[in-house]
């Protein structure tokens, strides 16, 4: 697996990468701050493997649990008061004070309850920013998921957008943080309880006013915790991963990678660190598919910061892809370590001759180190909307990368493969 690019040093390097990217970015005064979120956060995955997942967050803005007073938040900043009365996870968010920045988007998405109450709408919200982006923007809009506004750039660069609002909910924090655990350390503990929370603009699918709901989530708290996951945690969530997407093929997402995560969250929670080791991964990974097994013949997987949130719940998983699964899943338990030869990455890997493998997986790791230096060297470049190509730094990373290009080429025109395009290589080598 590490030669297939999820190795310790290339993971660290991904994180840092986009770490820095989200800095650069923030940089300039924004109304909005940008979070790299999900998969490429975790550096767990090649940076062409993935859709790019950002996190759009409002600055000005603030929703609070009942109790906190107003008095301890700046003035000028707007407030909206969390009511949890919904499904759990959830909740609805009641107007308390203006913000003195004016926000046409939220504005628009207020509503009056009939009660003497302005509560913001998640649906109308979601619609404002849908049409913004329309407005602004020459990217083309695939239909949305969820919370997420996809945008796609010459069908080949694919971005999942989340506009989210700043969060203050220390009691869910506390009583997550309160947990008799293995992992984390109380040290890293503290860390998540003081990164933000969010809420984002989708309803529980279920629920008769979904429309004016919003979801409470920790991305950056989830991404530490991720990040901070050994490299035998860390190559089981991606096993399990590549199993979703590769056997399983859930047609309409009714299990996703976000149920693994989880799943490996509460697997790290619940056992003893010194237990997860190189040789144990086989283990763990049985254990894995056994939660999986379990959550899908039960169709109840608590979320790992808020657990009276069933992430099954409202799946729209049939009695059929239920029965199917339960029987793939089962036989995959059955097979053992060789279970990995269903997934056509790993299956290629050990077929493979060594010797080529090592060095296409060193060239690989090299494309895509300089690829996301030239990422974030691109947004240094950029200055009003214009960007100085006469970089010396930006023209030796592309000059690099062609070399290393030109190089996997050669060799495999050597093997008896037929080459005619950089730019295929390059897709090719980092998806």
């Amino acid at each position: 697996m590490t030669r297939l690019g999820y190795g310790e040093q290339i993971r660290r390097w991904r994180v840092e990468k986009y770490k820095e990217r989200d800095s650069l970015l923030n940089a300039p005064p924004s109304d909005v701050t940008v979070i790299t979120a999900g998969s490429k956060a975790e550096g767990l995955t090649r940076s062409h493997e993935s859709d790019l997942d950002s996190l759009f967050v409002f600055e000005g803005i603030l929703c609070v649990e009942a109790g906190i007073s107003l008095h301890t938040i700046p003035d000028g900043i707007g407030v909206y008061r969390m009511d949890t009365c919904a499904y759990s996870g959830h909740c609805r968010l009641l107007l308390e004070r203006q913000a003195r920045k004016h926000f046409k988007e939220i504005h628009t998405a207020q509503c009056d309850n009939g009660q003497g109450d302005i509560l913001l709408s998640s649906s109308l919200f979601l619609n404002e920013m849908s049409a913004y982006i329309s407005a602004h923007s020459t990217v083309e809009s695939p239909e949305r998921a969820g919370p997420s506004l996809p945008w796609s750039i010459g069908g080949e660069f694919h971005t999942d957008n989340v506009f989210a609002l700043r969060c203050h909910c220390p009691s869910i924090l506390q009583r997550w943080a309160s947990r008799p655990r293995h992992w984390p350390s109380p040290v890293l503990v503290q860390k998540v309880v003081s990164l933000e929370a969010n809420v984002t603009a989708v309803g529980f699918k279920e629920s008769e006013y979904k429309h004016m709901e919003w979801r409470i989530g920790f991305n950056t708290g989830e991404s530490e915790l991720v990040n901070n996951l050994n490299d035998t945690q860390a190559k089981v969530y991606v096993m399990l991963k590549m199993i979703v997407k590769d056997v399983l093929r859930p047609p309409k997402k009714e299990i996703t990678s976000y149920v693994m995560k989880n799943i490996v969250l509460w697997q790290a929670e619940s056992n003893p660190q010194n237990k997860f080791y190189a040789q144990s991964f086989f283990h763990w990974l049985h254990d894995g598919l056994r939660a999986l097994r379990t959550a899908i013949v039960t169709q109840q997987l608590s979320y790992y910061m808020i657990p009276e949130r069933n992430l099954m719940a409202a799946s729209g998983l049939t009695y059929r892809q239920q029965s199917q699964w339960v029987e793939v899943v089962t036989d995959m338990m059955a097979e053992g370590p060789r279970v990995i030869l269903r997934l056509p990455k790993i299956r290629m890997a050990i077929v493979a001759s060594p010797e080529p493998m090592l060095w296409y997986s060193m060239k690989r790791m090299e494309l895509e180190m300089l690829w996301l230096e030239k990422m974030n060297r691109l947004i240094t470049c950029l200055e009003n909307g214009v960007l100085d190509k006469s970089d010396a730094i930006l023209q030796e990373i592309g000059r690099r990368m062609v070399e290393v290009m030109v190089q996997i080429a050669l060799r495999m025109m050597e093997e008896g493969c037929a080459v005619n395009d950089l730019t295929d290589i390059f897709d090719r080598m980092l998806k």
